[in-house]
């Protein structure tokens, strides 16, 4: 009897049907990431471009989309970046192809005018999100939930109004960013600010460093200060600025945690003077 009773358990272990394995994140995209990936000055997207005359959109300057040939993978994440005050999008443009490798939808813009102030700046990057999502010719291969914002200087302002603003916005990375308000205690967008140890049009001290401490609300947020850089540091090829952007964009946008290894625990070397972080990440 007890010989026929484990052939039966046997028989009914191997009928069972297996449990079924964890859903693998449906929005990654890309190999697994590695500093050597992620530091190099493309992915592994091919990629094209489309210019947006300022003529065919209302409510910013136009710009310059950049975005991944293959649809292969699936819709991707797309991110709006803004230029800081009196600069055009040039002063961002090499965020574009870096980004868009990696699997994001990117368009640096122009805003209306040079001299606008951050909240404006932050309008009119929702406005490039709504027109990429909604009349943009590869709107089609964004998925409007998952949506960040950028930018520098008085546009890095912009982004933290952006957030405030729109708060299902997924990610948003404030670069050597500038506003006269300093608290952001509503906003709850996940931010990585990053400024600048050198910067003295917008120290961190009165900037970047309390925008980031009043962000009560962000239940993940870091702050990431370049060491001995200036307030430009971000309007030229960085790779300190590219690596962390991209870690954060993927970890928050594609809710990929195959990016938490470079920004949990908190990273360190010669380009970084500090960093601060909400580790582990929600």
């Amino acid at each position: 009897m007890k010989r026929l009773a484990l052939i039966a358990a046997v028989a009914l272990a191997v009928a069972a049907p297996a449990a079924p394995a964890q859903a693998a994140n449906p929005y990654e995209r890309g190999p697994a990431p590695t500093n050597a990936s992620i530091e190099a000055t493309r992915g592994s997207f091919a990629i094209a471009q489309v210019t947006v005359a300022r003529s065919s959109v209302s409510g910013f300057g136009g710009g310059t989309i950049y975005y991944p040939t293959s649809t292969a993978s699936g819709t991707f994440g797309a991110v709006a970046i803004s230029p800081g005050f009196t600069a055009s999008q040039s002063a961002v443009s090499w965020l574009g192809p870096r980004l868009a490798s990696q699997g994001f939808v990117v368009m640096t813009i122009d805003t209306n005018s040079t001299l606008d102030q951050p909240d404006s700046r932050g309008t009119q990057l929702l406005a490039a999100l709504d027109y990429l999502t909604g009349q943009s010719s590869v709107r089609t291969r964004i998925d409007a939930t998952r949506l960040g914002v950028m930018g520098h200087s008085m546009g890095g302002g912009g982004s933290l109004s952006a957030s405030r603003t729109r708060p299902s916005l997924q990610a948003a990375i404030p670069l050597t960013p500038w506003h006269g308000t300093k608290s952001w205690s509503t906003d709850r967008v996940p931010t990585m600010i990053i400024g600048a140890e050198s910067d003295t049009v917008a120290p961190v001290s009165s900037h970047s460093e309390p925008f980031y401490t009043s962000m009560t609300s962000a239940p993940d947020k870091a702050y990431l200060e370049l060491n001995n850089a200036s307030h430009s540091a971000p309007t030229s090829a960085n790779v300190t600025v590219a690596k962390y952007s991209i870690s954060w964009l993927k970890r928050f946008i594609d809710n990929d945690t195959r990016y938490d290894q470079f920004l949990c625990p908190a990273p360190s070397g010669s380009a970084i003077q500090e960093y601060r972080d909400t580790c582990p990440h929600s």
